[in-house]
């Protein structure tokens, strides 16, 4: 018997991505202030988890291909790349250069666009994974 485990893959993805936000966020401005930084963007940080965790569930539960194994490649890099962009501005904010607090500015001024930016990659994700997946069905049909 086959067993198939791509809901937990996806559960660990969606929390691994969390897990790599607070962990970021905690190494350069601590706990408390990751914390209360997820507090303030819930709305934003959570469906981008979210989708990222579908996306990998998704591909673990269809054949993959290589043009599927592109696009989880995709636009699960840039899940992580927006938690990075979004994220980035703490560790510019260390760099005693006054050249770049204009940098940390626009990073700080423009996160949520970064976050949701990513938010919508994943939906073009799932969307083109579903329908690969219904795609692979009518061909087995």
């Amino acid at each position: 018997m086959v067993r198939n485990n791509f809901a937990l893959y996806g559960i660990l993805a969606g929390l691994g991505l969390l897990f790599f936000y607070l962990a970021v966020v905690s190494i350069f401005q601590g706990f408390l202030f990751a914390l209360m930084n997820l507090r303030s963007l819930w709305y934003l940080i959570f469906p981008l988890a979210i989708g990222f965790g579908i996306q990998i569930g998704l591909f673990f539960s269809i054949k993959h291909t290589a043009m599927l194994t592109g696009t989880v490649a995709g636009t699960g890099g840039f899940s992580a790349g927006s938690m990075v962009a979004c994220c980035s501005h703490f560790l510019i904010n260390l760099i005693p250069i006054a050249g770049f607090s204009g940098l940390a500015i626009f990073l700080m001024e423009f996160q949520p666009w970064f976050l949701g930016i990513g938010i919508i990659s994943n939906v073009v994700g799932i969307t083109l994974m579903v329908k690969h997946k219904n795609k692979m069905k009518e061909a087995g049909s």
